[in-house]
Parts: C-alpha cells; structure tokens; sequence
C-alpha cells in the first residue's frame, strides 16, 4: 500500500527529527545562555527555537547541517525579542537586576559569573561570534552562514571580542589562551605571526 508506505517513511522522518532535536538542546542551551542575561530567558529562547524548527521541519533541507539551522532560530529569535522589549520601559535604577542575581557558591562558579558579566558586556555581535565559534564549536565558515555576514567579518569580531574580554577579566594571559583556544578550534596555527 503506497499510502502506508508513505505514512510510515514520514513517522520515521519525525521521530529522527525529534531525535535532533533532542541532541541539540545542551548546546543551544548554552548559546541561549551566552546571549540572555537570565537561565528562564535562555530556556525560552531554546523552548521557543524548537517549537518553531517542529513547526517548520518541512523546511529544513535534509543532508544540510541541522544546528547550524537551529542556531540561526534561536539568534533570529533572540534578536527580534531584543527589538520588541526596546521599545518597553527598562529598569533604570537596576533595582529589578539586582533582586533577582543570586551569588555562587562555589569559586568556579564565581569565575563563571564573572566570564557571564564580561560576555554581557560585549556588543551583542562580538558576543554571539566568540561565543559560536570558542563555545559552540562552529567554524568561521558556519558563523558567518549563521549570521549572514562575511567570514572577515567573523574573524574580526572574535578578536575584538577576546581581547575586550581579557581587559574585561583583567588577564592578558587569558585573553592570550583563549586565542589559542579559538584558533586551534577553527584549525589556524597559534602563532599570530603564522597568518598571512
């Protein structure tokens, strides 16, 4: 019965869908995390991203990569709630801020914190690009297909990032790391001076 047949090939397409998507919460968690500024408006970033890949997963392309999709949801998400809440009354004073930040308890968690401070800090362009490529693992090529600028562009934002982040901790070394970091992940040599 071809109508059967049919049936069933798309009840096996869902489910490896759904088993995708699954897969991909821990790391658009995170990205989500690295752009809001609270865990509940991460988690609805994430929650909202994968209604909307369910909802539109006859237009995902099959053999194309299916985070590098995801990602640019949930950045296409965060950014269109970025220029609706603009435009709602903000919290001048911090007083709203600063009731809801809870301390760590332990140090790793404060050094954490205080990278989650210093990355808030960060225009949100430098911010997604060194978040993309040094957390998430995505190549240059990947973040400016998710983000729809040139590779340069990429490139030149997770520098700036990187060593606004090291003023920002007050560590050259760390900045110096997370160079190394970075390169070694997008396949470049350490060594600045390597570059041509």
């Amino acid at each position: 019965m071809p109508g059967g047949e049919r049936r069933e090939a798309s009840e096996e397409g869902r489910e490896q869908f759904r088993q995708h998507l699954l897969a991909a919460i821990p790391k658009l968690r995170a990205f989500a995390l690295s752009l809001a500024s609270h865990a509940d408006y991460a988690d609805d970033l994430v929650q909202e991203t994968l209604m909307k890949a369910w909802n539109h997963q006859n237009s995902f392309q099959e053999g194309t990569n299916i985070k590098a999709w995801l990602f640019t949801i949930l950045r296409n998400e965060y950014f269109s709630q970025l220029r609706k809440r603009r435009r709602e009354v903000e919290d001048a004073d911090g007083d709203y801020a600063s009731s809801v930040m809870t301390p760590g308890g332990q140090e790793s968690q404060l050094d954490m914190a205080d990278l989650r401070i210093a990355l808030q800090q960060l225009p949100d362009d430098q911010r997604e690009a060194v978040v993309l490529v040094g957390a998430s693992g995505f190549s240059y090529q990947e973040v400016a297909e998710i983000c729809r600028v040139p590779v340069g562009t990429v490139k030149s934002r997770v520098n700036r990032a990187r060593n606004k982040l090291a003023i920002l901790l007050g560590n050259d070394a760390a900045g110096a790391a997370a160079d190394k970091a970075v390169a070694r992940q997008a396949g470049e040599p350490d060594d600045p001076s390597e570059h041509k």
